[in-house]
């Protein structure tokens, strides 16, 4: 008993470690079942030796309810340790208490004292509800094991030291005690359990001394590996063998427009009626491309087989890989590299074929030398453009400015009416609670820059409005210009150009992508009765905070 309360005192020491206080319980039980043993031994009449004998009770059933909250807490499943749970697993054990101390005779049929070698002992009949006790105790013990069974195998020496300790301690006085139920003790009446509650007391102590069983706990990796699967930014479905889905994230229920209660023990081609996510059969990762009818986000899945030690498929792991943005990328190099390829080889043969007639010197010098420049001018603002693209990529690369919406439209006009002083250009104002993203900066210069630009009447006008609904604000650039033809806006809203299609210039793939980087988007449409709309929809962002003035020492 000295060793178990060592043992118990080194324990509670520990608090609140996981694992300690269902520890403490535990030894607690085995030194109130050793102690009230004594006080049986010494008792004379029936009487006593059964009033301690019945008291003892509260110790007996301490010790598997203690083990089992060890085993579970220690190991890192707390998410049963609540008080529901806790009163569930103790239902046996208080009855078990409460018969011993009322003397209802399910607990035991009849007790009497027999006489072995000069001693008096207690002899007592079981009745039903012993063996219920009994079968629960052992069940506890076993289930209360089998954590501890998975971390004998574990690649940490002192995991595996604790766990093998630990078992050892509960093993020794369970075996004793089942030696006494079948009768292979000789002396009837006295059960030698306690006193292999000093081989656990040693266990115990050996678990907290030499494998420092409370200073490195595996309780964390559970948790662990559960919060990664929760919060990992990827989304990701566990389907069973049937593909009914067992878990989900809520990464994964985004990507699918839903809550993971909703789709919890659902079949996957509820989820997904194309069959565009069930896994295919084999044990290698299959890899496929998803857009989400939820968010219309393009997504690169992986099913993974999961598989049991028999290497048999039981289920698969599907996780989705946002590539949305990668694909948009990947446009606009197509995009760039077409236009690039297209304009430049267009112009560059005009430059040949006037500088050709220049060098026949048939007259048309004049001519061709104005079309040589103005072809110069097209390369020149090409590559303007093809500048500023590349800028608004880095900035979105960065963490996005938040500045007032009023001061980039102001600037947007100004550097359009120094370019084009005749033209009209009507802009709303009084726009300064709302904020929006710095780089949308040359999204507004070319969509105004456009309108007067491609405007063949006589006199050009642009107007820009505003509306906000809180959340988002709509930027809409109307002109009174022939508009964008309807190629041009299919090729834009497509997102990608081809060999055969391509647009005019980069000033509209600009205004998009520029918006797409901002967390918006670009709609084109008629104006009526001649003219274009071009609406610029994005989030509204946070005001930036302001920077805390340094303080100077002197009391306020």
């Amino acid at each position: 008993m000295a060793i178990g309360m060592t043992a118990l005192l080194l324990a509670w020491r520990e608090r609140p470690e996981p694992g300690a206080v269902p520890l403490v319980i535990l030894l607690a039980g085995q030194c109130w079942w050793s102690a009230l043993l004594l006080f049986d031994i010494e008792a004379s009449t029936l009487g006593a030796k059964v009033f301690w004998a019945d008291l003892r009770w509260i110790g007996v059933v301490a010790i598997p309810v203690g083990w089992m909250l060890f085993s579970l807490e220690y190991t890192g499943r707390d998410r049963y340790i609540q008080p529901r749970y806790v009163a569930i697993l103790s239902i046996v054990p208080v009855l078990t208490v409460v018969f011993a101390l009322t003397d209802t005779g399910l607990l035991y049929a009849d007790s009497r004292l027999v006489r072995e070698d000069g001693m008096v002992l207690l002899s007592r009949t079981p009745g039903p509800w012993f063996w219920i006790i009994t079968a629960y105790t052992y069940l506890l013990g076993l289930l209360g094991s089998v954590p501890l069974l998975e971390l004998i195998r574990d690649d940490s020496l002192p995991f595996r030291g604790q766990s093998a300790a630990l078992l050892v301690g509960i093993l020794a006085p369970w075996a004793s005690n089942v030696l006494f139920l079948v009768g292979a003790i000789p002396v009837t009446g006295l059960d030698p359990t306690p006193v292999a509650f000093s081989i656990s007391g040693v266990a115990c102590l050996g678990a907290l001394t030499r494998f420092q069983l409370f200073g490195k706990s595996p309780s964390p990796n559970p948790r662990a590996r559960r919060l990664l699967f929760e919060r990992m930014p990827d989304g990701a479905i566990v389907t069973d063998s049937h593909d009914y889905i067992v878990e989900i994230n809520d990464a994964g229920a985004d990507v699918l427009g839903t809550e993971p209660r909703r789709v919890l023990g659902r079949p996957l081609q509820e989820i997904a009626p194309d069959d565009s996510l069930l896994p295919t059969d084999g044990s290698v990762a299959t890899r496929r491309s998803f857009r989400s009818p939820h968010d219309g986000r393009l997504y690169d899945v992986t099913a993974t087989a999961i598989t049991d030690i028999h290497d048999r498929t039981i289920g698969h792991v599907i996780t989705f890989h946002d590539i949305s943005e990668h694909v948009r990328q990947q446009q606009r190099h197509e995009v760039l590299n077409r236009v690039f390829r297209h304009n430049i080889r267009t112009e560059t043969n005009v430059i040949s074929s006037y500088a050709e007639l220049l060098a026949d010197g048939d007259g048309q010098g004049q001519g061709a030398a104005d079309e040589i420049t103005a072809s110069a001018r097209r390369i020149e603002e090409l590559g303007v453009k093809a500048r500023e693209i590349v800028d608004v990529f880095e900035r979105g690369r960065d963490s996005i400015d938040v500045v007032p919406l009023e001061s980039l439209l102001a600037d947007g006009v100004a550097i359009v009416r120094e370019e084009y002083p005749d033209a009209r250009i009507d802009c709303e104002s009084d726009l300064e609670e709302i904020y929006v993203a710095s780089v949308l900066e040359p999204v507004f210069v070319n969509l105004i820059e456009n309108g007067i630009e491609h405007n063949t009447g006589p006199n050009p006008s642009v107007r820009v409005a505003v509306e906000s609904d809180g959340d988002r604000v709509r930027i809409r650039i109307a002109d009174n210009g022939s508009g964008i033809d309807d190629y041009e806006r299919s090729i834009l809203e497509r997102g990608t150009e081809t060999p055969l299609e391509h647009g005019s210039g980069l000033g509209l793939w600009l205004a998009k992508w520029g918006a797409e980087i901002a967390g918006g988007e670009v709609t084109f449409e008629t104006d009526d009765p001649t003219g274009s709309i071009v609406t610029v929809e994005v989030p509204v962002l946070s005001p930036p905070t302001a920077p805390r003035a340094e303080s100077n020492g002197n009391p306020s």
